[in-house]
């Protein structure tokens, strides 16, 4: 039989000729080099490819084309062989002796190709490589938060660069890339305690500005009213229904839920809102996705919660809903149901398609509401509402409200309107927040300027 081994010491080929046993079943002497049965079984079946016979001349020839072909492909290190039968795809082993008949005899004539598994698989390594190094990066990383809502938001901008933009509907063009932000992480304590709602979009807009990601989808209303140096906001998503939505086991309503009622929020608005006309509530702080909340309240924890609706909706949870607050029950906080979309400033192909997506009516009011909001030095620390809209005249409406944290003030105006433009919102919501300025008087803004001292999440960094 003929056996071919490597030696592992040196990395050789040793060829050896013996006259009874299979090269499958011939074992090593104990003093030479072990070799590994994967590439004795291998190299075996490349001697029968080679159409063995039992002519000492013919063994010979065989040798020296094996050597000449391992030599070739496989010197210096330890190769598979594998050979495959013509037209069967089965690997043949044959050992000597067993090759007979004309067919058999011709063939012993004529050379075989021996193929190198190893250098194939490397090969085939290799393309697969090129084949990775080919695959086309996404065109467009979206950075969203990883929670049930703020990830159907990002589907939804997906959805519709993908309709818009044919290049961004081919496989792998659009990535959305999770980032976990600290208001996702600290769920413990108020959000006035550990930095205020732009706690929920810090690291995403970390992530924007050093390039993992090339656009960040935010809910607007999570959005402070300063933006980061070097980041944009220019798009607003089509709005979904602004109001508030009352969710209870227990009761259909606020005024039907009986005195000391406990209700779960954790925002200083509803709170606000709710006390002022329910001074026997007790409102605490509950905080987490909208499902946790949910669960929460089915476990008896709260008698009450209000979330907002197009949270609800887009999450497909109007099935939880007992109500749905009218605004003048519960007006909304500023651009509650807005979905805004940031970028690197100067990064001319994301502006494109943000502005392929930019619904215009929604982003002058929302220009308007945080105007309003950045008049009143507002933030999660201070009880505000506002919402802007397009009226039936065509022209834009804003109302808007600052009230103390127990609601024993609030403070209201309504329907103040301008022009249908962006320039003509920004003066409106500025002059809107002068005039409840005034009408709360020093003594309520003295208070919540105290609340809010050497603390404002929603003004610009001075350093």
């Amino acid at each position: 039989a003929i056996q071919i081994s490597t030696t592992h010491q040196r990395g050789g080929l040793a060829i050896r000729v013996g006259r009874t046993q299979h090269p499958l079943r011939r074992r090593e002497p104990t003093t030479e080099p072990r070799t590994t049965t994967r590439t004795r079984r291998t190299y075996s079946t490349c001697l029968a490819q080679a159409s063995l016979c039992c002519c000492c001349a013919v063994c010979c020839e065989i040798q020296n084309r094996l050597l000449s072909s391992l030599e070739e492909g496989a010197v210096g290190e330890q190769r598979e062989m594998k050979g495959v039968t013509g037209g069967t795809g089965r690997t043949t082993r044959l050992g000597l002796g067993h090759a007979t008949g004309p067919s058999m005899r011709s063939s012993m004539m004529r050379p075989r190709r021996l193929r190198c598994v190893g250098a194939q698989e490397a090969s085939s390594g290799a393309g697969a490589g090129t084949k990775t190094a080919k695959r086309k990066a996404a065109l467009v990383k979206i950075g969203t938060r990883g929670s049930p809502l703020a990830l159907a938001q990002a589907y939804l901008t997906r959805d519709l660069l993908k309709e818009r933009h044919p290049e961004l509907a081919e496989d792998g063009a659009i990535e959305i890339k999770i980032i976990k932000t600290t208001g996702d992480k600290v769920l413990s304590q108020p959000l006035a305690d550990i930095g205020g709602k732009g706690l929920f979009t810090k690291e995403v807009d970390e992530a924007l500005l050093d390039g993992r990601v090339d656009i960040a989808v935010h809910s607007m209303k999570d959005v402070p009213t300063y933006l980061p140096a070097g980041t944009v906001l220019p798009c607003n998503l089509p709005r979904e229904d602004v109001r508030d939505a009352f969710i209870s086991p227990i009761g259909d309503s606020l005024a039907a839920l009986p005195e000391n009622s406990v209700i779960g929020s954790a925002s200083l608005r509803r709170r606000a809102q709710i006390l002022a006309k329910h001074p026997s509530f007790e409102v605490v702080n509950f905080r987490g996705n909208v499902q946790s909340r949910l669960r929460k309240l089915e476990e008896g924890d709260v008698a009450a919660t209000l979330l907002a609706y197009a949270g609800l909706r887009r999450l497909d949870l109007q099935d939880k809903i007992t109500r749905v607050l009218s605004l003048e029950e519960m007006l909304p906080a500023v651009a509650q149901g807005a979905i805004g979309i940031a970028c690197r400033e100067g990064d001319d192909p994301m502006l494109a398609y943000l502005d392929s997506l930019n619904h215009p009516d929604t982003y002058t009011a929302v220009l308007c509401e945080r105007a309003f909001l950045t008049a009143l030095d507002g933030s999660c620390r201070t009880p505000i509402a506002g919402h802007a809209l397009r009226g039936e005249d065509g022209n834009l409406q804003l109302s808007g409200l600052i009230a103390h944290p127990d609601g024993v003030e609030v403070h209201r105006i309504d329907n103040l309107t301008t022009s249908f433009d962006n320039e003509s919102a920004v003066l409106l919501g500025e002059e809107a927040g002068k005039m409840l300025k005034e009408k709360a008087g020093t003594s309520l803004m003295d208070y919540l300027n105290k609340e809010v001292e050497g603390f404002n999440p929603n003004q610009a960094p001075t350093k």
